[in-house]
């Protein structure tokens, strides 16, 4: 059998099409998001029905994914000028603004239909609202200035209090503590990576820091005061009987060494300390959310 040069290019140009639109999900980014949504499902049912969970964190995935791929398609000439995204889809010319539009709608109908279909209504128009906060809001307000952070924080705690009500039908505190405690998380985790991305994001226009120096004291007491009420909401979860006392115990150390590294960005106010700050998000966020479920079970 004979495969012509041709054959092999239409495939080759099939599979780097393929990839191209792979990375325009994010997907990495994605199954992070879904993974907060699986948490706050699994909090809320007596008993997880796994392919119910595997159904939600698809719809998750493509949900976010859709918000993901808006987010580029608005700021692809922004993305040109930062050097952390010129190489991105859109702005490397590997995929269209027209295909991404399809890819963007594809996705975000897929969620919304999986969320009625296989949920409810509740949690379909509040990924909806998410959608329409991250990719329509709060992506022109960057260049606006920090009040973005503000905003992008709301969706940015949606996921799971939307597991919550996916499971339940129901609004209430239980799902309110739990997108309390991701909303507060926002602001160190975002701000510390605005501080390390700082004169890449100039570059753009983008006015995310919440201070007018920038990179200043004020700017890490900000950090410090919105990292202080994880301490509190860490406990709120034990105190409405939606897990137990170990994870409350759990969200208290790691708070602590959360806002320890808040205090070692102020008295440093360096790049390395930010990044170190960056970390520290990413391992207190998941260890705490595991940390109430693991208590619940």
């Amino acid at each position: 059998m004979i495969i012509s040069d041709n054959s092999l290019s239409v495939g080759s140009k099939i599979g780097n099409k393929s990839k191209a639109l792979f990375e325009l999900l994010k997907f990495r980014l994605a199954a992070l998001v879904a993974f907060s949504g699986a948490i706050g499902y699994s909090l809320a049912v007596p008993v997880i029905n796994w392919p119910m969970l595997g159904i939600f964190c698809l719809g998750a995935i493509a949900i976010t994914g859709s918000a993901n791929i808006i987010n580029q398609i608005i700021e692809r000439d922004l993305d040109k000028l930062m050097k952390r995204t010129q190489d991105r889809p859109l702005p490397s010319g590997r995929v269209t603004v027209q295909e991404a539009i399809v890819w963007a709608v594809f996705l975000g109908v897929s969620a919304l239909l999986i969320f009625t279909v296989f949920f409810n209504i509740r949690t379909a128009l509040l990924a909806l609202l998410s959608l329409i906060l991250y990719g329509f809001v709060y992506t022109p307000l960057k260049r606006v200035g920090p009040i973005a952070v503000f905003v992008g924080a709301f969706p940015g705690a949606f996921p799971p209090m939307i597991g919550w009500i996916a499971a339940t039908n129901h609004f209430g505190l239980e799902p309110g503590i739990l997108f309390a405690i991701q909303f507060f998380w926002q602001f160190p985790h975002f701000w510390a990576i605005a501080w390390v991305l700082d004169e890449d994001y100039k570059r753009a226009g983008f006015k995310l820091l919440p201070s007018q120096g920038g990179k200043d004291l004020n700017t890490t007491i900000q950090i410090m005061i919105w990292t202080l009420f994880l301490l509190p909401f860490g406990w709120l979860p034990f105190k409405l009987g939606m897990t137990g006392i170990n994870s409350a115990f759990v969200a208290t150390i790691f708070g602590v060494l959360f806002l320890a590294q808040t205090f070692h960005l102020m008295r440093k106010c360096t790049d390395k300390t930010a990044l170190q700050l960056m970390f520290g998000s990413f391992v207190y966020l998941p260890i705490v959310q595991i940390a109430f479920l693991l208590d619940k079970i």
